[in-house]
Formats: structure tokens, C-alpha cells, sequence
């Protein structure tokens, strides 16, 4: 075991991927020389040379173009998106290419495309930098989506999504790029869990919290603050959105009957809104509580100064919290006529 940022993780993964197969290449803006904005690439360009390591124009909608001729002709494009914001402009080749090919030629022609996005808040950026997307590429029959919380799944994982011939969309949380844990560089894909299943990440018996990315820590945070209180909280890192291992999920809420889930992204229509309605179809003779959200408000992404007031905290996970354990909580302010401050994508 090694112990690795993120951010390194995420590198080694990419060099040993290319160094299994010569197939694979990476490709984006300021990749090759700078080793790119987050220096994930770096030092690839001098190992692997500039045609496996592919600096392209700002040009977003031209590089996934360029990937989806690259997959047709056998290669294993790696797509660095420089930043969550950036990615609306291939937002068409994703969604009516990409997704699409596999699918409609029953798996004749295969797209082994991952899209990496450095993605949501939590570092002060400038507008279009702290974007969560995720809800539209789940929504998008084709994908496979996931999102990483930690640095062994970030090492294994964009291995398993290189080779999987399946087009991935791979969210990687910045502010987690330079939070360190210990990597196996050893781990065998094969002996490794499925991209698509969820990670138990902490046991508990009162209350399932279900979240990924970033906000898996703050869940965690969450869980050992509730636990002061006596009150035991499972918090599962789903890992993938899309697909989504609701066997786990059924598993934990069948024995705990309580459910919160938590995300960056914003409230309508978004990731928790499915899960919410999926659990309450699969798990409805077991819930002992309405299952409650914790989201980003319903707003563009605020000024950095802002930010976290929209991030989801610990306060508000722990308040969502005592409303399914019955216990008083915000709700019983609204209930009252008062100004609880949850009008748009809080605990409700």
C-alpha cells in the first residue's frame, strides 16, 4: 500500500492503463506539456510521447468528435474535460453520439470512451468552474456514470473504466484531489469490486445515508457527530449513479427504515429525487420515516464567497437527520409559520 493524494492516484491509474495497452490514449487541453490544470497527466507526456498524450484545442464539442472517430477505430480515448463547467459544449456528441452508437448498433460498434470532469465545489473558483452535472448524463440512456470519493477507488476505478467498452463518465470531486489514502498500485481489476457497485463506508444501524463524491467525508463527519447523540448512521458512497447498486441500498434501508441522501448538485429533479423514489418503491413496507434530501439550493453555483452556504454541511445533514428520527428539527420551525432558511434544497 502507498499512501497517495487523489490526484495521484488518478495519475498512476492513467499511466498504468497505458502501459496495459497501447491502445489507450489521453486527450484534452493542456494535457501533454503543463500535465494539465490539476497536473493529472502529469509527466505521461514524457513517457508515453505526444501521440498517446494529446494536447487539442479549447474546443470541446471538436475533441469528443475527434474520441468518437478514435473509438471506431479500435483506440481507448481518455477525454479530459478541463472543468465541470466546460462540458455543455460536447454536451450534443455525449448525449446523440456517444451514448447512442453501442446501443442502437447492438454493440457492433463499441465506444470505449471515458470522460474525465474535475467537478463541483468546495475551492473558491470562478463562475463555470464548480458546476454538478450528473443528472443529465444519468438521465442519459448509454452512459455509464460514476464518481469517486477516495483514492484507491480513483486509482481502480479509471482503470475499470478504460477498459470497460461501455462510454463512461468519470466525476472526479477537486477538492478531494489533494486528500490522501492508501492505494494497493497492485490491485488486479480482476479481483477488484465492480465499477457499478456501492461501497458501504461506514456501518450503522439507525438511519441510511446515501451521498458520493465529496460529500461522502461530510457524511462521514455526519455519522460521527450523530453518533455523540447515540445515533448510529450507515453511510453508503454509491460510487456509480448510473447504474445504481440498489441491492446495497434495499439491504441497508431494510434494516435501518430511515433514509437521508445528500448531494452537491441541485435539489429539482436531480440524483437524490430518483433514489428517493426508488427506495420508497422497493423499500416502502420498511420505511419508519418520510426518506428527507440534502442538496445545493436551486441557484446557479454562487461566488466563491458563497459557496458555502450552498454546499450541503454537516449542520444541515445532522438536521435532516433528526426530522426521520422524529427527533425536533427544522420541519417543526416550518410546521410553526418560522423562517427555517430550507426554502430551496434543504433538509424538508
Amino acid at each position: 500500500m502507498t499512501l497517495l493524494t487523489m490526484g495521484k492516484a488518478l495519475n498512476e491509474g492513467l499511466r498504468r492503463a497505458m502501459s496495459d495497452d497501447p491502445k489507450v490514449l489521453v486527450m484534452g487541453e493542456d494535457v501533454g506539456k503543463l500535465g494539465g490544470v490539476f497536473r493529472i497527466t502529469d509527466g505521461l507526456l514524457d513517457q508515453f510521447g505526444p501521440s498517446r498524450i494529446i494536447d487539442t484545442p479549447l474546443a470541446e464539442s471538436g475533441i469528443m468528435g475527434t474520441a468518437v472517430g478514435l473509438a471506431y477505430r479500435g483506440y481507448r480515448p481518455v477525454v479530459e474535460i478541463q472543468f465541470d463547467g466546460f462540458v455543455y459544449p460536447a454536451f450534443d456528441q455525449i448525449v446523440c453520439q456517444v451514448a447512442k452508437l453501442h446501443y442502437r448498433s447492438s454493440g457492433n460498434v463499441r465506444m470505449p470512451i471515458t470522460i474525465r470532469i474535475p467537478w463541483a465545489g468546495g475551492v473558491g473558483a470562478a463562475e463555470h468552474h464548480s458546476e454538478s452535472p450528473e443528472a443529465y448524463f444519468v438521465h442519459t440512456s448509454g452512459l455509464r456514470v460514476v464518481a469517486v470519493s477516495q483514492p484507491q477507488d480513483a486509482y481502480v476505478m479509471l482503470r475499470q473504466a478504460i477498459a470497460s467498452d461501455d462510454p463512461v463518465v468519470f466525476f472526479e470531486p477537486k477538492r478531494l484531489y489533494h486528500a490522501k489514502g492508501e492505494v494497493d498500485l497492485d490491485a488486479s481489476l480482476a479481483d477488484a469490486p465492480p465499477m457499478g457497485l456501492a461501497r458501504v463506508a461506514r456501518p450503522g444501524t439507525d438511519v441510511t445515508v446515501l451521498t458520493y463524491g465529496a460529500q461522502v467525508g461530510t457524511a462521514l463527519d455526519a455519522a460521527t457527530a450523530a453518533e455523540d447523540e447515540g445515533i448510529s448512521l450507515e453511510v453508503i458512497d454509491l460510487r456509480s449513479l448510473s447504474p445504481v447498486d440498489y441491492r446495497t441500498i434495499e439491504a441497508s434501508v431494510r434494516r435501518t427504515g430511515r433514509v437521508v441522501v445528500t448531494h452537491e448538485a441541485a435539489r429539482e429533479a436531480g440524483v437524490g429525487a430518483e433514489l428517493i423514489a426508488s427506495v420508497t418503491e422497493r423499500c416502502f413496507p420498511y420505511l419508519e420515516a418520510a426518506p428527507m434530501r440534502v442538496t445545493g439550493h436551486d441557484i446557479p453555483y454562487p461566488p466563491a464567497k458563497l459557496e458555502k452556504h450552498h454546499l450541503p454541511d454537516l449542520d444541515r445533514i445532522l438536521d435532516a437527520v433528526d426530522a426521520v428520527m422524529d427527533r425536533p428539527s427544522s420541519l417543526d420551525r416550518v410546521a410553526s409559520g418560522e423562517n427555517s432558511g430550507l426554502s430551496n434544497g434543504g433538509a424538508r
